[in-house]
């Protein structure tokens, strides 16, 4: 399985509006596309002004990583709405091999 890692900032007053983006873009796309397994996304407060996202996605192969991002998969996929969280996303992705997944 791979996980895949994306990474944006915001302002901490529009961090409940991103996430719900969020959820309306990133996640809903890669959740309708063919081999997706799951997500998970995390935040923090970076300082007193900036919040952290962090989205992480699971594919079994790089073949369905592909059918969402395109061919050049090291390159975010990005939306045009973005702007309107004053968004600060990184634009490139890593990639991980998960070599353990264990939940209690």
């Amino acid at each position: 399985m791979i996980a895949r890692e994306w990474k944006a900032r915001c302002p901490i007053l529009k961090k409940e509006g991103f996430i719900a983006y969020l959820y309306e873009t990133g996640v809903k796309d890669t959740s309708a596309t063919e081999g997706f397994k799951g997500a998970q996304i995390f935040g923090r407060e970076v300082d007193e002004l900036t919040f952290e996202v962090t989205l992480i996605t699971y594919w079994p192969t790089r073949e369905s990583i592909i059918a969402f991002a395109g061919q050049d998969i090291e390159v975010a996929k990005l939306y045009p709405e973005d702007a309107e969280y004053e968004l600060d996303p990184d634009t490139f992705v890593r990639h991980y091999e998960v070599i353990e997944n264990h939940w209690v």
